[in-house]
């Protein structure tokens, strides 16, 4: 399978039809009044829509079926039944839809286009229809169509926005973990070290972060030995690259000297990957005695690099959660600049 594939398999079905209705008028002086049952209603239509605030399928673990409302039966009095309520469904652009018997693709979601995928039945006649010259009272009446049902799998490339590096002791792990626990939902993606890993931060519901881990550049991976192609152009599309540094290495070496190594050995990787806008996280500084020396060290790191205004550097500690909300928000900013929300 591709790489950074989430897919899930669900089932939608549409509602069915109602029922039509045997029923006569009853009137007074007419000891044999005519049919006058009413029509079923429709069931409900299942129907996808694209909506572009949303990156991930992970609103649909744990729920598996996806269904309509029915009709309602006709009633007497020539009543036509109510037709069932429509179910949508949200799903984020560019997601593939498969029939799960055949593996066929049925569609690809383009950005705010809406698809009925499962039909509701027709409602069933009432005995009314069937009055004829010759049949007066007619106890005839047509059940509903059943709604249609299919079994799918939903497929999404899922486009990584933000490319975390940073030598193996760094913490990107943790980090990971701290910044994606806020949601139990998170999909759990396998990942060896030469794959990358992905992780979800979920800031507010209409606001997901898609983090990859940039696995180990430092062994050797600008020559290409075990990161393949196909993630190297994937990790070019992330807009943002969030460098993690260990704020006291346990080496001997400076925060400033790791950085230098890390974007020397990016440059090698790829021109495109150096050249993407940056945010430090300056990691572990639950080490330090308080914050005028955890400032003392962003103040150092910001003049042994000669960082500019338009790179920000914000202390973090992934054990213990501090800089965890600053962090995303920054992040956020970076994605969607002014403030500009996703609906």
């Amino acid at each position: 399978p591709p790489m950074f594939v989430d897919q899930v398999s669900i089932t939608v079905q549409a509602g069915n039809g109602g029922d039509g209705c045997v029923s006569f008028r009853r009137a007074k002086y007419v000891p044999k009044g005519g049919p006058n049952g009413g029509d079923g209603g429709k069931g409900g239509n299942v129907i996808f829509y694209a909506d572009p605030g949303l990156n991930t399928l992970i609103d649909f673990r744990g729920v598996r079926h996806w269904s309509a409302t029915n009709g309602e039966p006709g009633r007497g009095k020539q009543q036509y039944g109510h037709a069932g309520d429509d179910r949508t469904i949200k799903i984020p652009p560019g997601t593939l839809i498969y029939d799960e018997s055949t593996g066929e693709l049925v569609h690809d979601m383009q950005p705010d286009e809406t698809l009925v995928i499962a039909r509701g039945g027709r409602g069933g006649f009432g005995n009314e229809h069937y009055k004829s010259p010759t049949n007066q009272a007619p106890r005839k009446f047509s059940p509903g169509d059943p709604g249609e049902r299919f079994d799918l799998r939903l497929e999404l490339k899922l486009i990584a926005e933000i490319g975390l590096v940073g030598l193996p002791n760094a913490g990107k792990s943790t980090l990971l973990k701290a910044l994606t626990r806020a949601d139990p939902k998170i999909a759990d993606y396998p990942f060896t070290p030469l794959s990358p890993q992905l992780g979800i931060a979920e800031i507010e519901p209409s606001r997901r972060l898609i983090f990859a881990d940039i696995p180990g550049l430092i062994e050797g991976a600008a020559g290409g030995a075990g990161l393949g192609h196909d993630f190297l152009r994937h990790i070019e599309r992330t807009q943002v690259i969030l460098h993690l540094l260990d704020a006291m290495p346990v080496d001997g070496t400076t925060p400033a000297e790791n950085y230098n190594a890390i974007r020397a050995e990016l440059g090698g990787y790829s021109s495109e990957l150096a050249e993407k806008r940056e945010l430090i996280a300056l990691n572990k500084t639950d080490l330090f005695l308080d914050e005028a020396e955890t400032n003392e060290a962003v103040r150092a790191l910001r003049t042994d690099l000669q960082l500019g205004a338009e790179t920000d550097v914000i202390p973090i500690s992934g054990a213990t959660g501090t800089g965890m909300s600053p962090l995303p928000e920054a992040l956020w900013e970076m994605i969607h600049p002014a403030g500009a929300k996703v609906a």
